[in-house]
């Protein structure tokens, strides 16, 4: 067996080269096999919706579960299904229809991000990954993922659920959180299935195909904290479970931060009271701010950052309302 320590060196370093104890080709067929048989019916995987839905998917699902996802997506897709319907929303429409699903700027860099497509690219999301990346929002993850999920492209996608199983299943140690490293990089490029001349529809080629399957399992059944090593469809195979689960949840490189409290939830606060408004009402006024939150220094702090991020506008006299 490998010593752990020296196997975690190894991912968070820059070797191009990790030594894996399992055969990649058994485990590739066993997970599309489970694949086939388990995945999720989400409404924008198997050439179920555009390139743009594919991406709206991505950028909804970032820090938040699947299942919170679904209701947001469709009704927002239903609204807006295309980019050139996103750039010409209001900014309030965008924020109140992202809801609760966290993390509010994405919103607008979302719509942002329509904009430059709608009259950049005729409305027709690229496809090329310099292009993707250039976009207002989008980072190396989302690239990939619209890259092999929409355009079935042959590109490693490397998430947090994806690194997770690849460094259990083939390294045998837990991945330790963080961003991704070189070595962590290389490894999924390595590991790749090669398409090679398969002549099927996109979402089942093999490389689409591994990405989507395993980042399935990091998601539902090699979970961080609780693996169900015994629903493991590739648990013969794995390293990790060989092991012994050698620091089993030991991923975090900094404690979770708590909620109650903090800026996140007094934001929250102020954005969901906005959000409620009724019909017709498009203010919250000073008095109604003040009682949203005792601590009125960090309320006004608070406040302020919304400002800044374009969340909010600020009124004479202390009042706040979604943008325009």
């Amino acid at each position: 067996m490998n010593d752990t320590n020296t196997m975690h060196a190894a991912l968070r370093g820059n070797a191009t080269t990790i030594a894996i104890e399992t055969d990649a080709d058994e485990i590739e067929t066993a997970l599309a096999q489970w694949w086939h048989d388990n995945a999720r019916a989400l409404p924008w995987r198997f050439g179920r919706t555009t390139p743009w839905g594919v991406l709206v998917s991505e950028v909804m699902s970032q820090q938040t579960q699947m299942g919170r996802v679904v209701p947001y997506w469709t009704a927002w897709m239903e609204r807006w299904p295309d980019a050139a319907a996103l750039a010409e929303a209001p900014k309030s429409d965008v924020i109140t229809a992202w809801g609760r699903l966290g993390y509010p700027r994405r919103a607008l860099r979302l719509r942002e991000c329509a904009h430059v497509v709608a009259c950049d690219y005729a409305d027709e999301l690229p496809h090329m990954y310099d292009e993707l990346l250039a976009l207002p929002g989008i980072g190396d993850y989302t690239a990939s993922a619209v890259l092999s999920f929409a355009f079935g492209e042959r590109i490693a996608v490397v998430d947090t659920n994806i690194r997770r199983v690849l460094s259990r299943a083939f390294v045998g140690v837990e991945s330790l959180g963080g961003s991704a490293s070189p070595a962590e990089r290389a490894l999924a490029k390595r590991l790749l299935p090669d398409d090679g001349f398969a002549k099927c529809r996109r979402f089942d080629r093999p490389s689409v195909v591994w990405n989507q399957s395993v980042m399935e399992l990091g998601a539902t059944v090699c979970t961080a904290k609780s693996p169900l090593c015994d629903a493991c469809p590739i648990a013969a195979q794995c390293a990790f479970l060989r092991n012994g689960r050698p620091g089993l949840g030991e991923r975090r490189t900094r404690p979770r931060q708590r909620f109650q409290g903090t800026d996140r939830q007094v934001r929250g606060l102020v954005l969901n009271a906005l959000r409620g408004l009724p019909d017709g009402e498009t203010t919250l006024d000073r008095g109604s701010v003040e009682k949203l939150w005792k601590d009125h220094v960090q309320l006004d702090k608070c406040i302020a950052s919304l400002d800044e991020d374009g969340l909010i506008e600020i009124l004479p006299g202390g009042g706040v309302r979604l943008p325009d």
